[in-house]
């Protein structure tokens, strides 16, 4: 039934608009950026966003605007502060990619915000959706933010059977929301939809009976909510595996590396780790599970765990700590922990040496988080 517009009357089109903005005015969520029609705050809260629970972003967009309450503050933000700021929401391109827009705005237009729809779509990491959002909810201009909540909720209502995991999609979605958008309330609809698709139009059990737009609904009405959104499968993401280092030496600090400039998890600190292949990370993982052992220290150093041969004299735990995982957007990481103590000098210019209390001072991402969790576990503090 996909088409390029909606059938539907003006007639209709008003009452939908009527319902819809009657209902979210009643309904709306009270979060924080949603208080004032701030052009920054709702850039930074809808960057958050992307990929991330609205409850676990409200305390990072707190702590975010207290240490960058402005465009400028964030233009001239040290980047290991704003990705300690950051630390644990992932995705940390989202980070960097804040302050060089940031300072495009600084450059280019005197540190105000740009109210226009095509120059908000040049800055950095601000694409159609977002552009939309700011657009939309703090100038008033009747522009669409297309994201997940706003197709499915949008399928449902006209049948469209377009896969919506095809980037070309998109354009599908833009041609009927611009039909039924409101031109007097454009932002607080974009936002009725965001709503609407994380509280009633979820995607596999939808309370129909609550939908302030069930007299509209095609899917509704021929009982099919469950056939949209059409959407391929996801491809699985690529396994890795790695074997991670914590050593300590003769002061209780342990070694850290930083990674390169470029890249995942770009100049981030993390154990040493060493990737291995899926055979000789499940034959290490098996042959040196002591699980039976006491947490006391057992050390052996006679046994050598190989990828780490380059860090001088190291006296190995005869076990490994356990497995941690962390699943990035493309790639899944498995990661063995593996503890040990380091004797004589240190050989290896990588390495940093830090106590455990001074780990706040660096930018840990997720997976690195999950290792030093797993450490303390195994009675390493």
């Amino acid at each position: 039934m996909s088409q390029n517009k909606t059938n539907w009357s003006q007639a209709t089109i008003s009452a939908f608009q009527e319902a819809f903005l009657i209902w979210y005015h009643r309904e709306k969520r009270q979060l924080p950026w949603r208080e004032y029609r701030d052009p920054y705050a709702i850039w930074i809260s809808e960057i958050m966003l992307q990929q991330t629970r609205v409850e676990t972003v409200i305390g990072y967009y707190y702590r975010f605007m207290k240490e960058f309450p402005t465009i400028q503050d964030l233009a001239n933000a040290p980047e290991d502060k704003l990705l300690k700021v950051w630390e644990g929401l992932g995705y940390y391109s989202r980070a960097r990619n804040l302050q060089v827009a940031a300072k495009q705005i600084v450059t280019e237009y005197g540190g105000q915000f740009p109210k226009r729809v095509a120059e908000i779509r040049e800055l950095k990491g601000i694409g159609p959706y977002t552009t939309g959002a700011i657009a939309s909810i703090a100038f008033g201009i009747a522009e669409p933010a297309i994201d997940g909540n706003v197709m499915r909720v949008t399928s449902r209502l006209f049948g469209i059977t377009d896969d919506i995991a095809k980037a070309s999609t998109r354009k599908v979605f833009d041609a009927y929301v611009r039909d039924i958008l409101s031109p007097v309330e454009p932002g607080e609809m974009n936002q009725a939809f965001m709503d609407l698709g994380s509280s009633i139009c979820t995607p596999t059990s939808p309370d129909c009976q609550r939908c302030p737009l069930i007299n509209f609904c095609y899917a509704y009405k021929t009982e099919q909510t469950t056939a949209f959104p059409v959407k391929s499968k996801k491809q699985k993401p690529k396994n890795l595996y790695y074997l991670a280092a914590a050593i300590e030496n003769v002061d209780h600090e342990f070694a850290l590396v930083k990674r390169l400039s470029e890249g995942l998890l770009a100049n981030m600190w993390l154990f040493p780790m060493q990737e291995v292949s899926e055979d000789e990370y499940r034959t290490i993982q098996r042959t040196w599970d002591k699980s039976d052992q006491q947490l006391d220290l057992d050390l052996v150093a006679e046994e050598t765990i190989e990828p780490f041969p380059d860090y001088g004299d190291v006296i190995w735990q005869t076990r490994h700590l356990g497995e941690v995982t962390h699943i990035f957007s493309h790639l899944k990481w498995h990661v063995l922990l593996f503890y040990g103590r380091k004797v004589g000098q240190d050989v290896s210019q990588e390495l940093n040496w830090v106590k455990q209390k001074d780990f706040t001072n660096y930018v840990f991402p997720k997976p690195q988080q999950k290792l030093v969790e797993q450490l303390k576990k195994n009675g390493k503090q």
